[in-house]
């Protein structure tokens, strides 16, 4: 299940060079390549003439050069140069996909191109702002579906297993976490409230707490594929039982964001576009590393995880499989995408 008339994450703007990348996303095939003016685009992979990867071919002043025949086409998809040939046929051009390079991420739209909005991009103007929120930033080709690696993020009981040597802690803290739930259009919003709990492994070597501390996780899930978190932490009694305000977790001790950015490449396959945004020392790039590498401990086992319950998946199917009170946000999401699939479906039917 594809939604198709929805933004989703191409790539990481400074992947985008004058090297064509092949990137399978929805399961079609698309090429990205920066024109030599600099500006972005997104094709179809394949050529009009014999069906070549344009990927394999190179870019030059023209366009993207097809590196079998040597068929030119701009950043429209259409050819502007035939090897040759002074005429240059009509129905010779490729499909091109609207593309927004935003907030350091190039954004493809797979649907309708006239239904392509950019203003309904999901916004994230920290990756902006290196001098309060240093960031670093990478991409993980998962063997799972990308609404597997959602599932993941929606259910955070799983930190205290998963995630023991790094952000996780005691597995009770996350379970009986106090939870505040905001649904919304696209998706829902929601916060974990972890208060006198113990400071897990990652929290200590960023900060050096010594005792217990207060925690919070702040998420929002935004459908198809986007979700934002922010995280901080305080000694014991900082955040008043819950009730602490934005403004106050801001100017906790500890202080992190994070970006997660969901592509679907097949059905069983995802890209997992990551960023780490050090809040607590900006100043310090050793801490900006430090805070990249713990959380790329952790993501990479999710990616474990995950790939491990695809391949289960794949050959026993979800039948039988059973749902606990943990999975009311994981839930929500999935009926939040099962609603757009099927308002897209009745629109295009229609049409």
């Amino acid at each position: 299940m594809f939604i198709r008339n929805a933004w989703y994450i191409a790539a990481w703007a400074d992947e985008i060079t004058d090297r064509p990348l092949p990137r399978r996303i929805c399961n079609e095939p698309v090429v990205l390549f920066r024109d030599t003016g600099g500006h972005a685009a997104a094709l179809l992979d394949m050529c009009c003439h014999r069906g070549a990867p344009l990927h394999l071919g190179r870019v030059s002043e023209q366009g993207l050069v097809c590196g079998y025949h040597g068929l030119v086409f701009d950043r429209s998809g259409r050819c502007v140069h035939v090897p040759g040939q002074e005429q240059i046929p009509d129905r010779a051009r490729v499909r091109a996909f609207p593309v927004v390079e935003q907030d350091a991420f190039l954004w493809i739209w797979m649907g309708d191109p006239a239904k392509a909005d950019p203003e309904s991009i999901v916004r994230f103007p920290w990756h902006n702002d290196a001098a309060h929120w240093p960031h670093r930033h990478t991409v993980y080709p998962i063997k799972g579906a990308a609404m597997q690696m959602i599932d993941n993020l929606m259910d955070l009981t799983h930190l205290g297993y998963v995630h023991a040597s790094t952000i996780g802690g005691n597995p009770m803290t996350h379970v009986a976490a106090k939870m505040d739930v905001e649904r919304t259009p696209l998706g829902l919003k929601f916060t974990r409230w972890m208060l006198n709990s113990v400071p897990p492994p990652t929290y200590v070597k960023a900060v050096g707490f010594q005792g217990r501390i207060d925690r919070v996780q702040k998420f929002e899930f935004i459908a198809p594929g986007c979700i934002t978190q922010f995280t901080s932490a305080d000694e014991v009694g900082a955040y008043r039982s819950g009730a602490a305000t934005q403004e106050e977790l801001e100017n906790s001790k500890l202080r992190f964001r994070l970006f997660h950015g969901l592509t679907p490449e097949t059905e069983t396959s995802c890209f997992y576009f990551w960023s780490a945004l050090n809040g607590f020392r900006p100043e310090d790039s050793a801490a900006t590393d430090m805070l990249f590498a713990e959380t790329g401990r952790a993501f990479n086992e999710d990616r474990a995880v995950v790939e491990a319950q695809q391949a289960r998946l794949d050959e026993l199917g979800e039948a039988g499989l059973v749902d606990i009170r943990t999975d009311a946000a994981r839930l929500h999401m999935r009926r939040t995408m099962e609603r757009l699939a099927a308002e897209e479906a009745q629109a295009l039917a229609a049409e």
